[in-house]
């Protein structure tokens, strides 16, 4: 290829800035910018044919409509746009106006050139401001999941700035009964609190079937402390609203939307959470996380351990409780869709696994279990049978009635928990 024939071509085509000129044959030199490409290329024709260097203004440029010239102005309206936030990482994205695009191929075309010779007008504004946002902001590029998105609507004349998620992981322990993971509405009156002008009589008119959650306590302080619009809780499962979460707890992720603000203490923000709960619960381990950190600890394969205060509907001797925990240990559990949760679940039979079992004979009405169990497993369904609905059970293997009148959930714990040894962010 005759590098100086094309770029006369290119010159041919009409009044084109240097920008322009040098953007068609990036890929044909490297350590320069296309405005330095394309002066050295209007130089080397004018040597080359003897004739004078005649520069081009960029406001005279018939291919990106004198665009090239407003980098500066870009990058500053876009760190304008977060001057209040605190970020470390950005990306640059161009909505290119169509009749640029067009006069793009039209160029290369009169030039004599392959459509996709050197590079698009988008990537070099998308670079060339990209690298004046860094420089004004102190932030670096991240092409990937950045802290700051910035779109530029060269036609709509103006910025679209995006701020993405922050996330905060750790563990929590529910120290209290009665407390669900995530705020739980009223079913009845969709959390309006009122059916038509009456004050709703399932919730009382709060909207809310419970006061509290772990969410409330958890997300709306980090959500505060972040300075973010909303916030979600992500929970490794969860347990039942009645049962206790001990031992090591439970993984979540606080997702702040919108942050203005992203380096906080994470020490402070987990003693702010458990002065707040007053002992309800108690979080710890909290550290700023990416953002794949939500589909990680949601998808996490935990197996858990139980411990169910249990009543018998009748007697039950030593050896008879010895004979059907035995049988449940390493048992494989089938279970229908229990009764008590078959309202928002499919009615399917699942399959899992008792890994371990043993049991405390309190008197002959009254036991504790314990049951490593596979992730998944129903345990007052375990204990009781759920009308046959579970088998085995412990009910079934004894023969008589038994009943869960109290459930803590000692710990969870995945056989590989890549969020413990995942990369978290230095605060």
């Amino acid at each position: 290829m005759n590098v100086l024939a094309d770029a006369r071509a290119g010159i041919d085509a009409g009044p084109v800035c240097d920008a322009c000129l040098g953007r068609v044959f990036a890929d044909r030199s490297f350590g320069l910018t296309n405005a330095e490409r394309g002066k050295s290329l209007r130089v080397a024709v004018a040597i080359d044919e003897d004739d004078p260097y005649e520069p081009v203004e960029i406001s005279d440029c018939w291919v990106c409509e004198g665009r090239c010239a407003e980098f500066d102005t870009w990058a500053d309206r876009a760190a304008a746009s977060v001057v209040n936030v605190e970020f470390e990482t950005y990306q640059v994205g161009t909505r290119t106006p169509p009749l640029i695009e067009e006069n793009e191929l039209l160029f290369r075309e009169d030039a004599g050139l392959p459509e996709d010779a050197g590079e698009q007008f988008k990537s070099e504004f998308n670079r060339e401001v990209g690298k004046r946002v860094g420089g004004l902001t102190g932030a670096e590029v991240d092409f990937t999941r950045p802290d700051v998105q910035f779109t530029l609507d060269l036609d709509g004349d103006r910025v679209e700035t995006t701020v993405n998620s922050a996330f905060v992981y750790g563990r929590y322990r529910k120290l209290e009964r009665d407390i669900p993971q995530t705020e739980w509405p009223c079913r009845e009156c969709h959390a309006s609190g009122r059916i038509g002008q009456q004050v709703c009589t399932h919730c009382g008119g709060s909207g809310y079937l419970y006061e509290d959650s772990v969410e409330g306590y958890t997300a709306p302080i980090a959500e505060e402390v972040m300075d973010g619009t909303d916030s979600t809780f992500h929970g490794a499962g969860r347990e039942d609203v009645d049962a206790l979460m001990l031992g090591t707890g439970r993984p979540f992720v606080v997702e702040v939307e919108e942050p203005r603000r992203r380096r906080i203490d994470t020490d402070r923000l987990e003693q702010d959470i458990n002065a707040f709960a007053e002992g309800a619960i108690e979080v710890e381990g909290l550290r700023l996380a990416r953002y794949d950190m939500v589909e990680r600890v949601k998808e996490l394969d935990a197996s858990k351990t139980y411990r169910a205060a249990v009543e018998f509907g009748d007697r039950v001797d030593e050896n008879a409780l010895t004979a059907a925990i035995d049988d449940l240990e390493g048992a494989t559990i089938e279970q229908y869709t229990p009764q008590r949760v078959d309202h928002r679940r499919a009615g399917l039979t699942r399959t899992r696994q008792v890994f371990s079992a043993t049991a405390t004979r309190e008197d002959d009405r009254h036991a504790t279990v314990e049951i490593h169990g596979e992730g998944g497993l129903y345990i007052k369904e375990l204990i009781s049978g759920d009308d046959g609905r579970t088998e085995p059970s412990l009910a079934g293997l004894l023969g008589v009635e038994a009943t869960v009148t109290a459930l803590d959930v000692l710990s969870v714990e995945g056989e590989d928990e890549p969020f413990e040894r995942a990369e978290f962010f230095h605060e």
